[in-house]
């Protein structure tokens, strides 16, 4: 490296953004994903014992990914390269896996080869890299927000361990910010600045997770706020939310809180009143409440308190929730309105949470219980010998495509968990089962 290449490394390194300078170094300054970098954990023990095999790690943006790439690399002794699938192509690693051998041959040294959003090389990039993870030429690791399993190759994911990071708790949000605004060497505390308990909390818990979401808000709040008379660049509530683009919803012990509102809007949902349905989902949005949370509970609604009094609830719920997520916003807050809304009017019950539930305490009440015989399993070698299906009625060779027999086990026969209410279709499942009930007589 000359003089001017350098310089050049160093200035780069210094005007970096804050998420990309407060990366680990070590796996001791990584915060977070304790489910795959424990100490005790498979990942932590072949990184420590310089063992890597070839690995990918899938998760959403700002968990890690990169991070623990790059933890890799200062620990490791084998030769590091990375390269990004948005801007790299068969050239470029035909180029990587060269000098790899050439390193492997010359100095008996292995090549990690670090891709980036792999997930956006085609199968014939990714068929490449085949023969080379196979030999020992590279050893891969892939970096993705998408599903592995759907967007990377078979091939390369049987020769791979795959860990899924997940988004950071909040409390691992806040330490990531602590240190920034403290961290004189690396962060910002050369700037003196002093974030407030309830500027934390907010960044926590509005990034979803997202840790360079975080770390980007604060720096743009420590670099554009002035020193108070005190000497201090104060971060308070309002500056966190104008550095983030997020509305804030003040946490108080009130009630006006990310807690209190989504109960209300749940509760209003529950209750049939489409006008306060809507209200409290606005004042989500408008708080910049995570809109696939929003979506969640409108699905977990149409389940749990419209159930089969409108079926139709759960297909708009559940609709709703894709499309929001292929929309985004602002468009999205119009589809989520039209599933609340429709959840809201829907005819109400709450039978199949009561059912599952009551299910639920038989099954752990009523060890050891069997199945009956003619409902077992007769499809295997040896079943009829056992008498299993022996006595099965197909509903389907009777009237109605129903017969009745027993489907409960003996000491179970007696229970209903099921109790359909006198609400919209649940209406018409009485009157079909009181048919049933009526030809079987």
């Amino acid at each position: 490296m000359d003089l001017f290449e350098y310089v050049r490394n160093h200035t780069l390194e210094k005007e970096s953004p804050l998420a990309s300078r407060l990366r680990p170094r070590t796996l001791e300054e990584v915060v977070g994903q304790e489910h795959i970098i424990g100490k005790d954990k498979l990942l932590y023990r072949a990184i420590k014992a310089d063992k890597l095999t070839s690995i990918i790690f899938y998760g959403p943006p700002g968990t890690g990914k990169t991070t623990l790439a790059k933890v890799i690399a200062h620990t490791t002794s084998a030769v590091f390269t990375q390269i990004n699938a948005t801007s790299s192509g068969k050239k470029d690693m035909e180029a990587v896996i060269l000098k790899a051998k050439e390193t492997l041959g010359a100095y008996g040294k292995r090549t990690i080869l670090f891709i980036d959003e792999i997930h956006r090389f085609n199968k014939g990039q990714q068929d490449y890299l085949l023969p080379f993870v196979e030999d020992g030429t590279i050893i891969l690791i892939g970096a993705t927000t998408e599903n592995p399993y759907f967007e990377v190759n078979s091939a390369l994911l049987s020769r791979s361990i795959i860990f899924e990071l997940k988004p950071l708790a909040k409390e691992d949000i806040k330490v990531l910010l602590t240190r920034a605004v403290t961290d004189s060497e690396r962060g910002l505390g050369s700037y003196h600045a002093q974030i407030e308990e309830d500027a934390l909390e907010f960044l926590a818990d509005i990034c979803n997770g997202d840790a360079r979401s975080a770390l980007n808000a604060v720096e743009l709040g420590v670099l554009t706020t002035a020193k108070s008379e005190d000497g201090i660049a104060h971060i308070t509530l309002e500056v966190a939310s104008e550095c983030i683009q997020k509305r804030i919803v003040r946490y108080d012990k009130t009630g006006d809180n990310h807690y209190d509102t989504i109960s209300a809007f749940i509760k209003s949902m529950r209750g049939s009143d489409p006008d306060a349905t809507v209200y409290y989902l606005a004042r989500m949005l408008y708080a910049g409440e995570d809109v696939s949370f929003i979506a969640r509970r409108i699905m977990i609604c149409a389940a749990e308190d419209v159930s089969n009094a409108d079926p139709n609830a759960l297909v708009v719920a559940t609709s709703a929730s894709q499309a929001v997520e292929r929309l985004g916003m602002p468009e999205g807050r119009i589809v989520l309105a039209q599933a609340a809304i429709y959840v809201a009017c829907a005819p109400k019950s709450n039978s199949s949470i009561a059912a599952i539930d009551a299910a639920f305490q038989a099954v752990s009440s009523e060890k050891n219980v069997t199945i009956p015989p003619h409902l077992q399993d007769a499809h295997y070698k040896g079943a009829s010998e056992l008498g299993h299906g022996s006595g099965y009625k197909y509903a389907h060779a009777y009237p109605n495509h129903y017969v009745k027999q027993q489907y409960l086990p003996d000491s179970l026969t007696d229970r209903q968990f099921y109790f359909p209410s006198e609400n919209g279709y649940e209406q018409q499942i009485i009157k079909h089962f009181e048919f049933l009930k009526s030809s079987d007589e």
